[in-house]
């Protein structure tokens, strides 16, 4: 019996034409070596879900942020970067959402009146002005889009969805699962070069540049594995399955070589054993502005002391960590300190609105001093940033850019230590906030030493949590939602 081409034609001419069409564009894209161009069925798949399925699209991120790849200085996109497949997802869902606020869709008001997303705005604000005012417009506007997108769709978006435990809780499994993965081949690629400390710098290639973001977002989701391995039952599946979880992403941040991270997880025990004892949050908060006061009131002293730490960065875990506090020799630290200089000039030079959202990296060469340099050193904008969540917008948008971050940071921090004690109705919900409060607070420590915020890889995990947090108050503790017992 032969086939009929004409009935299979008539039943299904659409799927026979998409076919057609995707044959001649992977024979077009092979020819021209436009691999990419071989993904548009994946492209196709993924504008249907965002259109269509948005929440699954915005879990979807959950998981493929840690495997997301950056291609950078692309050509056909006026030589900017972007990670894929996250940011094109990314996009879709902010002018998605932005449609359908612009065709009459409405947001909580209890959620725009929120201090944080008050917070929020105003540094999206500043950031335009900022931009306007910029001495490279067309760099600082890039950077604006980028913060557009990652804050439109992970800290507005999302934020009905987290009203729901089951989304919260879907969340936070698929970060786990998609940091597992990285984290797992980081280790077997790690052990072909037997662990050394030199390779530890960039073995998570390609879904991590370097260590320093592997290890940060590690820290970051750790209190998550941690609050779901003791929430467990006692010898059930789910047990042994964040057992194993937890001992993963303990070898990977032992074995990331990331002394910043490793030093954000330590501030994280203090605060805990505070927050169990319910020793009131302005008080945590008021022994750590007298803590900053007192390094500043001593730095001389403290830098003296530093100075003599002649301990440079080693595979001995010994070493490795007292090079921590080696401001001598060691060229990682130096480093930062002269960057840190720079954009403290640069600030110095426009203390209100700065050089521009995205600046720093090409500004700050001339602000070096030949006394502040060091053998990793560069004039060339391929250097990366200020190594600051804080300093980097100083420099480059001003103390009001400075101040934005500092206090979303500490609003955000503050807001899930209160929930803490205002959620008894709602167990799960009530170790989330501290765990995404202490992995928030884990990223702002890191963020004195590093900043990836104008990466996929950060932004998601840190907007979202924000954002879960206000959803929390607003949902959860105004509106009295409450779930069963666990």
């Amino acid at each position: 019996m032969g086939i009929d081409w004409a009935r299979i034609w008539e039943r299904h001419w659409a799927i026979v034409l998409l076919c057609a069409v995707y044959s001649l564009l992977h024979a077009f894209a092979l020819s021209r070596e436009l691999y990419v161009l071989s993904l548009s069925p994946l492209a196709l798949v993924l504008a249907w879900v965002v259109i269509y399925r948005p929440k699954v699209a915005l879990l979807f991120l959950a998981l493929a942020t840690p495997l997301s790849i950056n291609f950078e200085n692309i050509q056909q996109l006026g030589g900017i970067g972007i990670a894929l497949p996250t940011e094109p997802v990314m996009v879709a869902l902010m002018f998605l959402y932005l449609l359908r606020l612009a065709t009459g869709g409405r947001v909580d008001k209890r959620f725009i009146r929120h201090p944080l997303s008050l917070l929020i705005i105003g540094s999206l604000l500043w950031l335009l002005i900022t931009t306007l005012s910029s001495s490279m417009p067309i760099v600082s506007a890039k950077f604006l889009l980028a913060r557009l997108w990652f804050v439109v769709t992970m800290y507005f978006m999302i934020n009905a969805f987290f009203a729901e435990e089951r989304f919260l809780r879907s969340f936070a499994y698929l970060l786990i699962a998609g940091m597992a993965i990285a984290v797992a081949y980081t280790l077997v690629h790690h052990s072909q070069y037997a662990f050394g400390e030199k390779p530890a710098h960039w073995v998570m290639y390609p879904f991590f540049k370097d260590h320093t973001s592997y290890g940060a977002l590690i820290a970051l989701v750790f209190p998550l594995v941690i609050f779901h391995f003791v929430r467990a039952p006692f010898a059930s599946f789910e047990k042994w399955i964040f057992g194993a979880l937890l001992l993963l992403f303990s070898v990977g941040l032992v074995l990331s070589y990331t002394r910043a991270a490793w030093v954000s997880l330590a501030v994280l025990i203090p605060v805990y054993i505070l927050v169990k004892l319910k020793v009131d949050i302005k008080l945590v908060l008021l022994g750590a502005g007298m803590l900053v006061g007192l390094f500043f009131a001593f730095e001389d002293t403290i830098s003296h002391v530093l100075s003599k730490n002649s301990q440079d960065s080693s595979g001995d875990f010994r070493e490795h960590i007292q090079s921590i506090t080696n401001v001598s020799s060691d060229a990682s630290n130096l480093e930062r300190i002269n960057r840190w200089n720079a954009a403290l000039r640069m600030f110095a030079e426009r203390p209100v609105v700065g050089y521009g959202p995205g600046t720093y990296m090409f500004q700050y060469a001339v602000f070096q001093k030949s006394g502040d340099k060091t053998i990793i050193s560069t004039n060339q904008a391929d250097g990366g940033n200020a190594h600051s969540e804080y300093l980097g917008p100083l420099s480059e948008q001003g103390l009001p850019g400075a101040l934005f971050m500092l206090l979303i940071a500490i609003a955000a921090v503050a807001l899930g230590i209160r929930l803490y004690y205002r959620l008894d109705h709602a167990p799960y919900m009530k170790g989330m906030a501290l765990c995404m409060a202490l992995g928030l607070l884990s990223y702002f420590v890191h963020g004195f030493l590093n900043n990836f915020l104008d990466t996929d890889k950060a932004s998601v995990p840190v907007w979202g949590f924000i954002s879960a947090l206000v959803a929390m108050q607003v949902y959860w503790v105004q509106g009295r939602r409450s779930s069963s017992p666990e």
